[in-house]
């Protein structure tokens, strides 16, 4: 039987405590009872080498997530060419809960850890987890990303900007895999409501197999994790 995700994340996360003295719990926090003050936190823009535009000015941060799914590919029957990409599929699990357990300046560390880590456990073992699904990722019928939040809101997205994953980012599940997908910025279309702009952040995983490598038409499902970032 696996360890449950939460249990893997607490011995991971205290692994790092333990070992560096660099992420340090708050005894006075409790994420029972502490509000989370979003304003405190800045989405992650630059890979080291390029940058994405910073959220438009006027705009607030409405949520963080941690999107579990996978990149959707396909392959023509016989072809040898890239895979075409046609979509993803992923929950989004709200982390706010997480945040009131370490300090505001230790905080988003721990944020950029998960999605690496996440990326290696079972969808059902994630499922089993207390952490809440706040939404979820899909693509419509047209071809256009879909956030839904829920009350929170619906963003229908169109790419303004887009940015290699860092070279350190995990190539997936297991540190195996063809690579992380591209960090992103997607601004909303008609549609959309009360979410005004989303970034995908710190990604793991996702990215498909250089070619098709022949054979018969199929479709390839790629695992990846990583954070969104809405502003509305």
């Amino acid at each position: 039987m696996p360890r449950s995700f939460i249990a893997t994340l607490a011995i991971l996360l205290l692994s790092i405590v333990c070992s560096t003295q660099a992420l340090q719990l708050d005894p006075r926090l409790s994420a029972r009872n502490k509000p989370v003050d979003l304003k405190k936190f800045q989405v992650p823009l630059s890979n080291g080498t390029a940058s994405l535009p910073p959220p438009t000015s006027g705009l607030s941060l409405k949520a963080i997530t941690l999107g579990r799914g996978t990149q959707n590919y396909t392959c023509a029957a016989g072809s040898t060419a890239a895979p075409i990409a046609i979509g993803a599929v992923a929950d989004l699990l709200d982390v706010t809960p997480l945040l009131p357990n370490f300090r505001s300046s230790r905080a988003q560390s721990i944020l950029k850890l998960l999605p690496s880590y996440l990326v290696s456990f079972a969808s059902n073992i994630i499922a089993s987890a207390p952490i809440p699904v706040l939404g979820k990722h899909t693509f419509d019928a047209a071809g256009v990303p879909v956030f839904d939040l829920g009350k929170k809101g619906c963003l229908k997205g169109k790419k303004v900007a887009g940015i290699a994953a860092p070279k350190t980012a995990s190539l997936g599940a297991n540190g195996i895999g063809d690579g992380a997908v591209d960090w992103l910025m997607l601004t909303a279309v008609p549609g959309s409501t009360l979410l005004k702009e989303v970034y995908r952040v710190e990604t793991a995983g996702g990215k498909p197999p250089a070619s098709c490598g022949g054979g018969p038409a199929r479709q390839i499902e790629v695992e990846y994790a990583t954070h969104y970032w809405f502003y509305g």
